[in-house]
């Protein structure tokens, strides 16, 4: 028998083997370049959904500190507001429920005085006669000038607990 037309016949075969073979490895490569790529994409949005979640956390903390009751009335105060008197509420038939009374500023604590500790001495009233530091005297010359005893530095303020 002769070897050629059987050898002719197997050529498109083999090739077509190689082709598909080389397609499948090809296609391969690139699905698993894709997935690849996808999986670090995934990272990158995972990290940053990370990051914003983070970030929104910090801002509702913020939110509910500057919410908190203490922190509203304080605020209220530096703008200068002051609490609202009684309301008087309107009923569903017109009338009036309540006595309304307006709304009055409180009056400002007095600061505490310090009282002198054992090492420091009361200083006298002066003498209504003597004049004041810095002011000319009728001779003409001034008056020396007074220091004061020297203080200790009040001591810090005291934190307050907001109740968190």
């Amino acid at each position: 028998m002769p070897s050629g037309p059987s050898s002719a016949a197997r050529t498109p075969f083999v090739l077509l083997v190689v082709v598909l073979l080389g397609g499948g490895l090809i296609s391969l490569l690139l699905l698993n370049s894709a997935l690849n790529q996808g999986s670090f994409q995934l990272n990158e949005l995972k990290d940053r959904t990370t990051e914003l979640t983070d970030e929104e956390q910090a801002l509702q903390r913020d939110v509910d500190d500057y919410a908190a009751p203490d922190a509203l009335e304080r605020r209220a105060r530096e703008l200068g507001m002051i609490p609202g008197g009684s309301p008087a509420f309107l009923g569903p038939e017109g009338k009036v429920l309540g006595e309304p009374s307006e709304a009055v500023a409180p009056k400002p604590t007095p600061a505490p005085s310090r009282k002198p500790t054992p090492s420091e001495k009361p200083t006298p009233p002066a003498a209504t006669g003597t004049p004041k530091p810095g002011t000319t005297t009728g001779a003409g010359t001034t008056a020396p000038a007074q220091t004061a005893p020297a203080r200790a530095p009040a001591p810090p303020p005291t934190p307050t607990n907001s109740g968190r």
